[in-house]
Protein backbone atom coordinates (compact mmCIF):
# COMPACT_ATOMS: atom_id res chain seq x y z
CA UNK A 1 0.00 0.00 0.00
CA UNK A 2 1.77 3.56 -0.84
CA UNK A 3 1.76 5.60 2.29
CA UNK A 4 1.03 8.96 2.03
CA UNK A 5 3.32 12.07 1.05
CA UNK A 6 3.14 14.28 4.55
CA UNK A 7 5.94 16.53 3.36
CA UNK A 8 7.45 17.61 0.07
CA UNK A 9 10.10 19.73 -1.17
CA UNK A 10 10.14 20.10 -4.52
CA UNK A 11 12.93 21.65 -6.81
CA UNK A 12 14.00 24.36 -4.07
CA UNK A 13 16.84 26.52 -3.60
CA UNK A 14 18.24 28.21 -0.37
CA UNK A 15 20.96 30.02 0.97
CA UNK A 16 21.71 32.63 4.01
CA UNK A 17 22.69 35.37 1.00
CA UNK A 18 21.62 35.13 -2.65
CA UNK A 19 25.15 35.30 -3.65
CA UNK A 20 25.70 31.89 -1.97
CA UNK A 21 23.16 29.00 -2.23
CA UNK A 22 23.31 26.33 -0.03
CA UNK A 23 20.90 24.48 -1.78
CA UNK A 24 19.90 24.86 -5.61
CA UNK A 25 16.85 22.79 -6.96
CA UNK A 26 16.66 20.24 -4.35
CA UNK A 27 13.36 17.58 -3.89
CA UNK A 28 13.19 15.12 -1.12
CA UNK A 29 9.65 13.77 0.07
CA UNK A 30 8.69 12.49 3.49
CA UNK A 31 5.54 9.95 3.70
CA UNK A 32 3.58 8.95 6.86
CA UNK A 33 5.55 6.29 8.73
CA UNK A 34 8.78 6.86 7.15
CA UNK A 35 12.32 6.08 9.15
CA UNK A 36 14.72 8.46 7.08
CA UNK A 37 18.35 9.60 7.92
CA UNK A 38 19.96 12.88 6.45
CA UNK A 39 23.16 11.59 5.70
CA UNK A 40 26.12 14.13 5.52
CA UNK A 41 29.22 15.58 6.82
CA UNK A 42 29.19 18.69 9.11
CA UNK A 43 28.14 21.54 7.48
CA UNK A 44 26.62 20.44 4.21
CA UNK A 45 23.17 21.15 5.41
CA UNK A 46 21.06 18.89 6.93
CA UNK A 47 19.99 20.87 10.28
CA UNK A 48 19.21 23.69 7.36
CA UNK A 49 17.01 20.96 5.01
CA UNK A 50 15.14 20.35 9.06
CA UNK A 51 14.34 23.89 9.16
CA UNK A 52 13.16 24.28 5.43
CA UNK A 53 10.62 21.06 5.86
CA UNK A 54 9.29 22.84 9.23
CA UNK A 55 9.05 25.95 7.87
CA UNK A 56 11.48 28.17 9.46
CA UNK A 57 12.83 28.98 6.52
CA UNK A 58 11.44 30.01 3.65
CA UNK A 59 13.10 28.61 0.35
CA UNK A 60 14.29 31.15 -2.02
CA UNK A 61 13.01 29.32 -5.09
CA UNK A 62 10.54 25.97 -5.42
CA UNK A 63 7.92 24.91 -2.67
CA UNK A 64 7.41 23.21 0.37
CA UNK A 65 3.91 20.98 0.03
CA UNK A 66 1.96 19.47 3.04
CA UNK A 67 0.00 16.79 2.38
CA UNK A 68 0.26 17.93 -1.21
CA UNK A 69 -1.27 21.92 -0.72
CA UNK A 70 1.66 24.65 -1.66
CA UNK A 71 2.31 25.97 2.12
CA UNK A 72 1.66 29.74 1.91
CA UNK A 73 4.05 30.61 4.77
CA UNK A 74 1.27 32.95 6.73
CA UNK A 75 0.91 33.03 10.35
CA UNK A 76 -2.13 30.53 10.10
CA UNK A 77 -0.20 27.97 8.04
CA UNK A 78 2.80 28.17 10.20
CA UNK A 79 1.06 27.50 13.70
CA UNK A 80 -0.68 24.42 11.64
CA UNK A 81 2.34 23.05 10.32
CA UNK A 82 3.24 23.34 14.21
CA UNK A 83 1.35 20.66 15.01
CA UNK A 84 1.89 18.64 12.12
CA UNK A 85 5.92 19.19 12.16
CA UNK A 86 8.07 18.60 15.14
CA UNK A 87 11.86 19.54 15.09
CA UNK A 88 13.85 18.68 18.16
CA UNK A 89 17.71 20.84 17.41
CA UNK A 90 20.97 19.49 18.36
CA UNK A 91 21.57 21.60 21.25
CA UNK A 92 18.41 21.56 24.05
CA UNK A 93 20.16 24.70 25.59
CA UNK A 94 18.01 26.29 22.07
CA UNK A 95 14.84 24.86 22.29
CA UNK A 96 14.11 24.40 26.28
CA UNK A 97 13.56 27.99 28.48
CA UNK A 98 10.68 27.63 30.79
CA UNK A 99 11.68 27.32 34.73
CA UNK A 100 10.73 23.29 35.27
CA UNK A 101 10.57 20.39 32.99
CA UNK A 102 6.44 20.23 33.87
CA UNK A 103 6.15 23.38 32.40
CA UNK A 104 8.73 22.98 29.25
CA UNK A 105 6.94 20.26 27.88
CA UNK A 106 3.07 21.60 29.11
CA UNK A 107 4.44 24.78 26.98
CA UNK A 108 3.09 24.04 23.41
CA UNK A 109 -0.04 22.39 24.62
CA UNK A 110 -1.19 25.76 26.60
CA UNK A 111 -0.13 27.59 23.35
CA UNK A 112 -2.63 25.64 21.45
CA UNK A 113 -5.09 26.83 23.88
CA UNK A 114 -5.46 23.23 26.18
CA UNK A 115 -6.84 23.47 29.58
CA UNK A 116 -4.66 23.08 32.69
CA UNK A 117 -6.08 19.91 33.56
CA UNK A 118 -5.08 18.60 30.21
CA UNK A 119 -2.05 19.87 29.81
CA UNK A 120 -1.15 18.45 33.04
CA UNK A 121 -2.51 14.74 32.17
CA UNK A 122 -0.75 15.05 28.79
CA UNK A 123 2.42 16.20 30.33
CA UNK A 124 2.38 13.25 33.07
CA UNK A 125 1.91 10.68 30.00
CA UNK A 126 5.00 11.69 28.06
CA UNK A 127 7.38 12.32 30.52
CA UNK A 128 5.94 9.16 31.98
CA UNK A 129 6.71 6.72 28.24
CA UNK A 130 10.45 8.55 28.44
CA UNK A 131 10.71 7.19 31.58
CA UNK A 132 11.66 10.86 33.11
CA UNK A 133 8.41 11.14 34.99
CA UNK A 134 10.91 11.79 37.86
CA UNK A 135 12.51 15.40 36.43
CA UNK A 136 8.88 16.69 36.35
CA UNK A 137 9.39 19.24 39.08
CA UNK A 138 12.94 20.08 38.33
CA UNK A 139 14.80 22.91 37.65
CA UNK A 140 16.28 22.75 33.63
CA UNK A 141 19.20 24.53 34.42
CA UNK A 142 19.92 21.22 36.50
CA UNK A 143 19.49 18.51 34.40
CA UNK A 144 22.33 16.85 32.16
CA UNK A 145 22.56 17.00 28.38
CA UNK A 146 21.07 13.73 27.80
CA UNK A 147 18.00 14.64 30.09
CA UNK A 148 17.49 17.92 28.52
CA UNK A 149 17.44 16.34 24.89
CA UNK A 150 14.70 13.74 26.55
CA UNK A 151 13.04 16.86 27.94
CA UNK A 152 12.90 18.73 24.38
CA UNK A 153 11.66 15.55 22.32
CA UNK A 154 9.00 15.24 25.39
CA UNK A 155 7.85 18.89 24.18
CA UNK A 156 7.59 18.14 20.93
CA UNK A 157 6.13 14.25 21.28
CA UNK A 158 3.15 15.69 23.14
CA UNK A 159 1.53 17.84 20.67
CA UNK A 160 1.65 14.36 18.72
CA UNK A 161 2.81 15.19 15.52
CA UNK A 162 2.92 13.57 12.63
CA UNK A 163 6.42 14.27 11.44
CA UNK A 164 9.25 14.07 13.80
CA UNK A 165 12.42 15.85 12.62
CA UNK A 166 15.71 15.69 15.05
CA UNK A 167 19.00 16.83 14.39
CA UNK A 168 22.25 14.81 15.69
CA UNK A 169 19.86 12.95 18.06
CA UNK A 170 22.67 10.43 19.77
CA UNK A 171 25.60 13.57 20.20
CA UNK A 172 25.54 13.84 24.00
CA UNK A 173 24.23 10.28 25.00
CA UNK A 174 25.86 7.63 26.34
CA UNK A 175 24.68 3.74 24.95
CA UNK A 176 21.85 3.46 27.38
CA UNK A 177 20.51 7.36 26.10
CA UNK A 178 21.03 6.32 22.48
CA UNK A 179 19.63 2.67 22.98
CA UNK A 180 16.68 4.34 24.87
CA UNK A 181 16.23 6.33 22.04
CA UNK A 182 15.84 3.71 19.19
CA UNK A 183 13.33 1.87 21.16
CA UNK A 184 11.43 4.87 21.20
CA UNK A 185 11.78 5.91 17.47
CA UNK A 186 10.71 2.83 16.79
CA UNK A 187 7.23 2.35 18.77
CA UNK A 188 6.80 6.06 16.90
CA UNK A 189 7.07 5.01 13.46
CA UNK A 190 5.48 1.68 14.29
CA UNK A 191 2.21 4.16 15.13
CA UNK A 192 2.88 5.77 12.00
CA UNK A 193 5.05 8.68 12.66
CA UNK A 194 7.74 9.66 9.87
CA UNK A 195 10.92 10.00 11.47
CA UNK A 196 13.35 12.02 9.78
CA UNK A 197 16.97 12.23 11.48
CA UNK A 198 19.88 14.24 10.53
CA UNK A 199 23.04 12.64 11.25
CA UNK A 200 26.82 12.31 10.66
CA UNK A 201 26.89 8.95 12.49
CA UNK A 202 26.67 6.25 10.02
CA UNK A 203 26.60 3.59 12.39
CA UNK A 204 23.63 5.05 13.87
CA UNK A 205 21.65 5.42 10.26
CA UNK A 206 22.65 1.54 9.81
CA UNK A 207 21.13 0.57 12.59
CA UNK A 208 18.06 2.61 12.62
CA UNK A 209 16.82 3.45 9.17
CA UNK A 210 14.71 2.15 6.69
CA UNK A 211 16.16 4.67 4.03
CA UNK A 212 18.63 7.19 3.45
CA UNK A 213 18.99 10.26 1.89
CA UNK A 214 23.04 11.42 1.04
CA UNK A 215 23.96 15.00 1.22
CA UNK A 216 26.61 16.29 -0.34
CA UNK A 217 27.80 19.74 -2.01
CA UNK A 218 24.43 21.49 -1.72
CA UNK A 219 22.31 18.53 -3.39
CA UNK A 220 20.65 15.44 -2.51
CA UNK A 221 22.85 12.71 -3.88
CA UNK A 222 21.01 9.62 -3.61
CA UNK A 223 18.44 7.83 -1.64
CA UNK A 224 17.68 4.44 -0.76
CA UNK A 225 17.91 0.93 1.46
CA UNK A 226 19.83 2.11 4.29
CA UNK A 227 22.42 -0.96 4.26
CA UNK A 228 22.58 -0.76 0.40
CA UNK A 229 23.91 2.60 0.20
CA UNK A 230 26.69 2.75 3.56
CA UNK A 231 28.12 -0.44 2.13
CA UNK A 232 28.73 2.05 -1.26
CA UNK A 233 32.34 3.14 -0.52
CA UNK A 234 32.56 5.25 -3.59
CA UNK A 235 29.49 7.88 -2.79
CA UNK A 236 29.89 7.79 0.83
CA UNK A 237 34.06 9.26 0.13
CA UNK A 238 32.33 11.75 -2.18
CA UNK A 239 29.96 12.39 0.62
CA UNK A 240 33.19 12.78 3.43
CA UNK A 241 31.20 9.82 5.34
CA UNK A 242 32.71 6.92 7.04
CA UNK A 243 31.54 3.40 6.17
CA UNK A 244 29.66 1.56 9.12
CA UNK A 245 32.25 0.23 11.72
CA UNK A 246 30.06 -2.69 11.66
CA UNK A 247 29.90 -3.15 7.32
CA UNK A 248 33.53 -2.40 7.57
CA UNK A 249 34.31 -5.46 9.90
CA UNK A 250 31.77 -7.32 8.26
CA UNK A 251 33.52 -6.83 4.93
CA UNK A 252 36.85 -7.38 6.18
CA UNK A 253 35.94 -10.85 7.48
CA UNK A 254 34.04 -12.32 4.33
CA UNK A 255 38.00 -11.21 2.84
CA UNK A 256 39.60 -13.45 5.37
CA UNK A 257 36.90 -16.53 4.71
CA UNK A 258 35.37 -15.88 1.60
CA UNK A 259 33.33 -19.08 2.09
CA UNK A 260 31.01 -16.50 4.08
CA UNK A 261 27.90 -15.74 3.00
CA UNK A 262 27.30 -12.29 1.62
CA UNK A 263 23.91 -12.13 3.25
CA UNK A 264 22.05 -10.99 4.89
CA UNK A 265 24.22 -7.73 5.68
CA UNK A 266 24.64 -7.13 9.94
CA UNK A 267 22.81 -3.80 10.83
CA UNK A 268 24.42 -3.66 14.14
CA UNK A 269 27.14 -4.91 16.81
CA UNK A 270 23.88 -7.19 17.76
CA UNK A 271 23.49 -8.59 13.89
CA UNK A 272 27.27 -8.87 13.60
CA UNK A 273 27.82 -11.10 16.85
CA UNK A 274 24.52 -13.11 15.94
CA UNK A 275 25.83 -13.64 12.59
CA UNK A 276 29.45 -14.49 13.67
CA UNK A 277 28.41 -17.21 16.17
CA UNK A 278 25.58 -18.76 13.96
CA UNK A 279 28.57 -19.31 11.39
CA UNK A 280 31.07 -20.14 13.87
CA UNK A 281 28.25 -22.59 15.28
CA UNK A 282 28.09 -24.35 11.28
CA UNK A 283 31.72 -24.33 11.12
CA UNK A 284 31.93 -26.87 14.73
CA UNK A 285 29.54 -29.08 13.00
CA UNK A 286 27.39 -31.49 15.26
CA UNK A 287 28.76 -31.57 18.91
Amino acid sequence: MTREVVLRLDKVSFGYSRERRLFSGLSLEVRAGDRLALAGANGVGKSTLLLLLNGTHRPLSGSLHVKEKTFDYSAKALRGLRSTVGIVLQDPDDQLFAPTVEQDVGFGLLNQGASVETVRQDVARILERMAIGHLAGRSIHELSVGEKKRVALAGVLVLQPQVLLLDEPTAGLDDEGSGALLRLLGELQAEGTACVIATHDTDFALEWAEDVAILSAGALCERGPAAELLSQHDGLQVAKLRAPLVLALYESLRRIFPELPEKPIPRSREDLRGWLEAELRKAEGPA
